[in-house]
């Protein structure tokens, strides 16, 4: 029997909070902890070229997730706009990327011909719209997750803006740079893992109170709405797409998850979804807004030749590096297990070699609109559905 172990750590990053050394350490929401860099560990990294990417970040909210991801710091990278419809907030954002420039809204700054591509950190319910506006005037899109929210014509239009234009579309999905995900993927191409025959995920996020948020956003979300994190441990592995979905959901005690007190008549707090894969496999997704404890964005794979947690265990031997692409000294790993500086790395590198990111609008829709289908299910007590394929 073979196995290859990631490392401690790994299983920890979503487990506990991670504090500088301050008398009052800042409030961290769950799955955002920053993990540092990890350069004393990993290979070096190298340019793909002298070129620098002209970019507009768009979006300082809750999360200041226009500034998370690190493109501030690439060697690759000038900053040369940022947005959000906030005038102080824009202004903080514009402060801590050191960019001159700023625009009151993402309308405006997609205007600017100057900018080459944007990194979208709206609110969710906005994703779609604002990439596929982006996208018409001619700008490589970096989204946060989700693709897009509850709305299958939404997909549809966004499918058919990127195939349109030609032009990088890249939703920034964090789990696919956790440092176990990453091993899973390195070993199923590697034919080490064999067929998949089962997969689990789970996105653990308490909202015992609603984090504030644009419109209220946030606010009783259906957790099948935002599913991308633990779709992953399947669908970023393996690179397929789910294709029918049994999802049951529980009825949750906290108020803002009764249907009566949010805009989406939603009644759940945690949904379970059962996927059949369209290689056959199955897997069990979970996401939860209503039972504390620790946050998780976590997942497990077994395959007819091997298993992955924590480490692999199975019949194969001779296994692949399993370690995560490098980072350029500057840029940190940052938060969600590490995957922040990755995800821009990879969207950056993929306009520079112009060549189709890691999650392409392909992978984005197919771990978006699983979960969009998995809530109609739950909503009909478990009723198997067919779920739409986006295939390139």
């Amino acid at each position: 029997m073979a196995g290859i172990s990631v490392g401690t750590s790994m299983l920890g990053i979503q487990h506990a909070y991670s504090y500088r050394q301050t008398a009052e350490p800042p409030p961290v929401i769950q799955g955002f902890e920053d993990t540092g860099n990890e350069q004393a560990i990993e290979k070096t990294w190298r340019p793909v070229s002298n070129r620098k990417v002209r970019v507009g970040l768009i979006g300082y909210g809750a999360c200041k997730f226009a500034s998370a991801f690190g493109f501030q710091d690439h060697p690759n990278v000038e900053v040369v706009a940022v947005s959000d419809l906030i005038p102080e907030r824009c202004a903080e954002l514009a402060k801590v990327t050191n960019c001159k420039k700023t625009y009151p809204s993402l309308e405006a700054l997609i205007k600017d011909d100057t900018i080459e591509a944007v990194f979208i950190a709206t609110d969710a319910p906005s994703h779609a719209q604002n990439c596929i506006d982006a996208l018409n005037h001619g700008k490589h899109v970096a989204c946060a997750v989700p693709a897009v929210w509850g709305s299958l014509d939404d997909a549809y239009r966004l499918h058919e803006t990127v195939k349109k234009t030609g032009l990088k579309y890249m939703m920034f999905e964090t789990s696919m740079f956790h440092e176990d995900l990453y091993a899973m993927r390195q070993l199923y191409k590697a034919g080490k893992l064999g067929e998949i025959v089962y997969s689990e995920g789970e996105y653990y996020h308490y909202f015992g109170t609603p984090i504030d948020s644009f419109n209220g956003w946030r606010i009783g979300l259906p957790p099948q709405f935002y599913p991308t994190h633990s779709n992953a441990y399947h669908l970023c592995v393996t690179d397929e797409s789910f294709i029918e979905v049994s999802c049951l959901g529980l009825p949750s005690i906290v108020d803002h998850l009764k249907p009566k007190n949010n805009k989406y008549n939603n009644p759940f707090g945690t949904e379970v979804a059962n996927f059949r894969a369209s290689l056959g496999g199955m897997s069990r997704m979970v996401v939860s807004w209503d039972t504390p404890g620790f946050g998780a964005e976590a997942g497990r794979i077994r395959g007819t030749k091997g298993s992955f947690y924590n480490r692999y265990e199975g019949l194969e031997k001779d296994l692949p590096d399993v370690s995560r692409p490098p980072l350029p000294t500057s840029v940190g790993a940052g938060g969600h297990g590490g995957s922040h500086g990755r995800l821009t790395d990879e969207f950056i590198t993929a306009i520079l070699e112009d060549r189709k990111p890691l999650i392409d609008i392909h992978m984005s829709l197919n771990l978006s609109v699983a979960g969009i289908i998995a809530h109609q299910s739950a909503l009909k007590n478990g009723e198997w559905m067919k779920i739409p394929q986006f295939k390139t």
